[in-house]
C-alpha cells in the first residue's frame, strides 16, 4: 500500500513539487521560551509532506557539539577527564607515527588538534576497527603534532573520541548518548536512527541534491534495517561488536538526527550556563577557546585556511572573531556567538546563541549546491539568507 501511495504521489504531485522551495526550518529560543519562525519546502517530495519544525533531520557536524556533551557528563562522572592519554581507555598505544611521544587527549581530540587528519577517510564499516584504521599513515599530519598551536577540522578525531567514551563505559555509543545527554535533556533523537522509533522515521526529513536527486534519508516511512556502514558481503551484527573498537558506527562525528524544536532545547541549556545538567567546570571547558587563529596557525576541512574557522573550543565554534582574516560572522551583527555549523549531503545547518542575552537560533535549510556561494562572510549565501529571514521577523 505504501509503495502504491508513493508512486500515485509521484504521478500527481511533480509541478507541485517542482514550485516547492528547498526544505528550510528555523526556530528561535530565549532561556525560557522555543518559538519556531520559519518552515517552508517539503520533507517528503515523494509524499508531499510538508517540513515542520518537528521534523527529525541529520544535522551533521552540530552532532559533534553534542557528542562533546556526552564527554563531559561522563568527565562530571569521573569516568573521563580531558587531559589523560587515551590509550589508558582504549587499551592499546594511539601515537602519531611522527610524534610518538606525545600523547593524545580528549582535549586535543575535541578541539581538533590532536595530529590527525581525514586522509584516510572516518567512516569505518563494522568488522573494521578504529586501531586499523588509525594504522593508515594518511591518517596524520606528517607537519604537525599533538599540542602544536594548529588547528585542523578533522572528522575522524571524533570516531576516536567515541570510541573512548566505549571504552571507558562497557556502552555502545548510541544508547551511551542515549542516556547521558539526549533523554536527560527530553530529546526525541538518536544517531544514525538507532534509538529513535518508527513514528521519527516517518517524519525523517529526506536530504535532497540541488539537482532533485536523493542524497540521504529516504526512508520511506520505516528505520533502516541497518543503522551502521558494513563490510561488503558481511552481516549487520552488532550483537557480536566491542564498545572500544570502532567508535565510527553510528557516526559520532555527524550522525545526529534531531528536529530543530529539539536542537533549541540544547540551545536553552547552553544558555543557561549548563545549569542542571553540567557543572560549571565543564561548561566553561566546553565554551573556552582551546585555539584562536593568528593568521597561519591552521585550516579547515578542505585543508586550506578560509577565514571559516577563527577559534574552537570543545566541540563548539565562538564566531565573530574579529583576528585578522577572519570573516566568521554569518549574523553581520558583530555580536559574539557560540555553537557549531553543518554541512553534509547538501544540508547547512546551524545552532548559534548568545551567550549574554540568551538568546538563539537553531536551523537548516536543504538542497544547497557543494560550490554553493559564499555570503558576506565565509558561511553560503543560502544560510546567511535563513539567519536574515530569521533576524528581520
Amino acid at each position: 500500500m505504501r509503495a502504491a501511495l508513493a508512486l500515485l504521489a509521484a504521478i500527481l504531485l511533480p509541478a507541485a513539487v517542482r514550485a516547492e522551495p528547498p526544505a528550510t526550518i528555523a526556530v528561535t529560543f530565549d532561556r525560557h521560551t522555543i518559538r519556531p519562525v520559519l518552515a517552508e519546502g517539503l520533507a517528503d517530495r515523494a509524499t508531499g509532506r510538508k517540513a515542520t519544525a518537528d521534523d527529525p533531520v541529520r544535522v551533521a557536524s552540530i552532532s559533534k557539539l553534542v557528542t562533546t556533551l556526552g564527554v563531559l557528563r561522563l568527565v562530571d562522572e569521573g569516568k573521563l577527564d580531558l587531559d589523560s592519554d587515551v590509550s589508558v581507555w582504549l587499551g592499546w598505544p594511539l601515537r602519531h607515527p611522527q610524534f610518538p611521544d606525545r600523547p593524545i587527549t580528549l582535549r586535543l581530540l575535541l578541539s581538533h588538534r590532536s595530529g590527525l587528519t581525514d586522509g584516510a577517510d572516518y567512516i569505518i564499516p563494522l568488522g573494521e576497527t578504529l586501531r586499523q584504521r588509525l594504522a593508515d599513515p594518511r591518517a596524520w599530519d606528517s607537519a604537525h603534532g599533538p599540542g602544536d598551536d594548529w588547528f585542523h577540522y578533522t572528522n575522524l578525531n571524533f570516531p576516536v573520541v567515541a570510541s573512548v567514551m566505549e571504552a571507558a563505559t562497557g556502552e555502545r555509543f548510541d544508547r551511551l548518548m542515549q542516556r547521558l545527554v539526549l533523554k536527560p535533556l527530553r530529546l526525541s533523537a538518536c544517531y544514525n536512527w538507532s534509538g529513535c522509533d518508527a513514528a521519527a522515521a516517518a517524519r525523517a526529513v529526506v536530504l535532497y541534491r540541488a539537482d532533485g536527486s536523493v542524497a540521504r534519508d529516504d526512508l520511506k516511512g520505516a528505520l533502516p534495517a541497518c543503522p551502521v556502514v558494513v563490510i561488503e558481503g558481511k552481516p549487520c551484527d552488532l550483537a557480536a561488536y566491542t564498545p572500544g573498537w570502532n567508535g565510527a558506527l553510528f557516526s559520532p562525528q555527524g550522525g545526529l538526527r534531531i528536529a530543530m524544536r529539539d536542537l533549541a532545547r540544547i540551545g536553552q541549556m547552553l544558555a543557561r550556563g549548563g545549569r542542571g545538567f553540567l557543572s560549571p567546570t565543564s561548561y566553561a571547558a566546553l565554551t573556552t577557546p582551546e585555539w584562536s587563529l593568528n593568521g597561519h596557525n591552521g585550516v579547515g576541512e578542505n585543508g586550506e585556511p578560509d577565514g571559516f574557522f577563527c577559534a574552537y573550543g570543545l566541540g563548539l565554534q565562538p564566531i565573530a572573531n574579529r583576528m585578522e582574516g577572519c570573516h566568521d560572522d554569518p549574523f553581520g551583527d558583530g555580536v559574539p556567538r557560540l555553537g557549531h555549523p553543518g554541512e553534509a549531503y547538501a544540508l547547512r545547518s546551524g545552532l548559534w546563541l548568545d551567550p549574554k542575552t540568551g538568546r538563539g537560533v537553531a536551523f537548516f535549510t536543504t538542497a544547497v549546491p557543494d560550490d554553493a556561494a559564499k555570503g558576506a562572510s565565509a558561511f553560503t549565501a543560502a544560510e546567511e539568507a535563513v539567519i536574515a529571514r530569521v533576524r528581520g521577523r
